[in-house]
């Protein structure tokens, strides 16, 4: 059994996952004290580099989520979350997010909507969509839940 503090249950991707949250708070606190346009420069390029580096049905998809996000919502900045393509309000608080099929080798990516999305609605609501193409409708789709995660 593993002790407090060990990774022996987690698969190699999660473990990855792990260190790329803790760079990534890391990063949060020196950027805590940049400008804002600065930031969003550097969150940007972040987020292009690891779509870069996706396989390239991974990439395609995650790279026309990006446009929709930065269409439908300018005002989010880009920045990573556990090493995936994200999105964040005013606050740094994560509002979306691409969860890339390559990441966790599972059969399909997912767009993902964290805490700090205004979504609420009724006692039940969804959160992820699993995402295989994005055409004219389900870009529709996902930017309008956008639109209202963002607001």
């Amino acid at each position: 059994m593993a002790k407090a503090g060990q990774t022996a249950n987690f698969t190699a991707e999660e473990r990855e996952a792990m260190k790329a949250a803790a760079s990534e708070k890391r990063t949060a606190r020196s950027r805590s004290k940049k400008d804002p346009e600065e930031v969003r420069r550097e969150g940007e390029a972040e987020v292009r580099d690891k779509l870069a580096a996706m396989p390239d049905d991974d990439r395609a998809l995650g790279e026309a989520l990006h446009a929709m996000v930065a269409e439908a919502a300018p005002h989010l900045v880009p920045r990573t979350y556990y090493g995936m393509p994200a999105y964040a309000n005013e606050a740094g608080k994560v509002v979306c997010f691409y969860k890339p099929r390559s990441k966790f080798k599972v059969r399909y990516s997912t767009f993902e909507f964290d805490q700090a999305a205004n979504l609420d609605d009724g006692a039940v609501w969804p959160t992820a969509y699993a995402v295989t193409s994005l055409g004219d409708q389900e870009r529709a789709f996902l930017a309008e839940r956008v639109r209202r995660a963002a607001s």
